[in-house]
């Protein structure tokens, strides 16, 4: 285990956090790195490029943006979403911009930002490349940078997890291996989750953590059923949380499954605020950010007997299933689908909502388990390569089958024939054999057949 709950969920801005948080860091890196290595002030130009599924959709999910945010020196866990509009706007007007907040460069938007559609990169399809010239235009930096899902980003040649990091108390590399070492101990999941997170950081610094990452979430939410009007990008998509949001308001508590609709306009609320740049957690990413929340909301309100403690026990064990596809499959839509993104969080909510009621180890799998072998084979079709359709439905689908999943596991038991660890094989594999036009580049599916209007 190399990944921290620090990682898993982290705080950004939509609408993408392979597309949007992953370039913003790794443009902020680039200059940060021209500081640290004395090049800043040497520097008279940079230029970025774009390929793969990164120039495919990129205008859709903002990565024109987060490159210029990021090369001045923003970073999508800082930046005041209210900022990013006139910050924009001052770079495009001026067509210049302040690498790291400091040295002015001038930057002619349709030169320097190059999106190369046809062609991807041998490692990953959301590659980057970023250059730093002279006054001279000689290249005095040149670096290749990945977006591998969830905000996470690797420079070339660097191995996923590459940074060192003191080893945790209770080692494991599949599901199988978490079980075993917890019938050792007498251990709950999330026990272990907690302990080996006490590596990297201290128990109160972990349960801040998680109350900031809640926080956020409920923030999200409820700016996301306030918040009415058409969404940003061209489809005229008009934000439906705060219509259905009254709808549920005026009909009443009658109905057995209101809170099976109140799960839905959850879920659509975070992923409506992510299409529109707002502040969210990406649980893995954004394109899935509101399964985990809208989960956590449905177990605060509506299961008898829910606490901090069992909000405690779904955010440690939920970041404990992300780690496994994190590091035995993928959480990047462009390398596997969708099924890595909206399937692997449904997978986290629903073994994350079994720990919070109080479940067994084997039934926190077996309904990890459920929640992706229901999601396999998912592809990531956005139209008009904007995180919105099928997006934002696709969370409340995905909220819905995590319930579902804990709820037969939680009835079942944990006997069951599929495997966590089969399943996250599975998915990778599929994902592997799925083709390119299927994968984050609106080449295919939806993004093909829909009409954009």
């Amino acid at each position: 285990m190399k990944t921290s709950l620090f990682e898993i969920f982290k705080i950004g801005i939509g609408p993408s956090s392979s597309h949007t948080v992953g370039p913003m860091r790794a443009a902020a890196a680039f200059v940060a790195g021209l500081r640290s290595g004395g090049l800043l002030e040497k520097t008279a130009r940079v230029e970025a490029n774009l390929y793969g599924s990164l120039a495919l959709t990129g205008h859709g999910h903002g990565t024109d943006r987060a490159v210029l945010l990021g090369l001045s020196g923003e970073l999508p866990d800082q930046i005041a979403p209210e900022s990013i509009e006139p910050k924009l706007a001052a770079i495009r007007r001026a067509r210049s911009l302040r690498l790291a907040g400091a040295r002015a460069v001038p930057f002619e938007e349709a030169k320097d930002l190059q999106f190369h559609k046809d062609k991807t990169l041998p490692f990953h399809s959301n590659g980057m490349r970023y250059r730093a010239m002279d006054a001279t235009g000689a290249v005095i930096a040149d670096q290749l940078y990945y977006s591998i899902g969830g905000g996470f980003v690797l420079r070339e040649g660097e191995a996923a997890g590459a940074h060192a990091k003191p080893a945790v108390k209770y080692p494991f590399t599949s599901a199988a291996e978490l079980l075993k070492i917890a019938a050792e101990h007498g251990m709950a999941v999330w026990e272990i989750a907690l302990e080996n997170e006490k590596a990297w950081h201290t128990e109160q610094e972990i349960r801040e953590y998680v109350q900031r990452i809640w926080k956020v979430m409920q923030d999200c939410m409820a700016r996301g059923l306030a918040t009415e009007g058409i969404l940003p990008g061209g489809l005229n998509v008009r934000r439906r949380a705060p219509r259905l949001a009254k709808k549920l308001g005026e009909s009443g508590s009658g109905d057995p499954l209101a809170p099976m609709d109140w799960v839905n306009v959850y879920a659509m609320a975070v992923n409506e605020e992510n299409a529109a740049g707002g502040r969210v957690v990406t649980a893995p990413t954004n394109g899935a950010a509101g399964i985990v929340p809208a989960v956590a909301q449905y177990y605060m309100r509506f299961v008898p007997g829910a606490d901090e403690p069992g909000l405690l026990r779904y955010f440690l064990t939920a970041s404990v299933i992300g780690v496994l596809y994190k590091e035995n499959a993928s959480i990047s839509g462009a390398e596997v689908g969708c099924q890595g993104e909206v399937g692997v969080a449904c997978s986290m909510a629903a073994g994350g909502l079994v720990a919070a009621q109080g479940g067994e180890n084997g039934q926190i799998e077996y309904a990890a388990e459920i929640g992706m072998e229901h999601n396999l084979g998912m592809t990531c079709d956005p139209i008009g390569g904007l995180v919105q359709i099928p997006c934002i439905e696709r969370n409340a689908m995905g909220s819905v089958k995590a319930i579902n999943a804990c709820r037969i596991a939680l009835r079942e038991g944990s006997e069951h024939k599929v495997s966590l660890d089969q399943v996250i094989e599975t998915m990778y594999q599929t994902g592997m054999d799925m083709q390119s036009r299927y994968k984050e580049t609106s080449l295919g599916g939806l993004a093909l057949n829909v009409i954009e209007c």
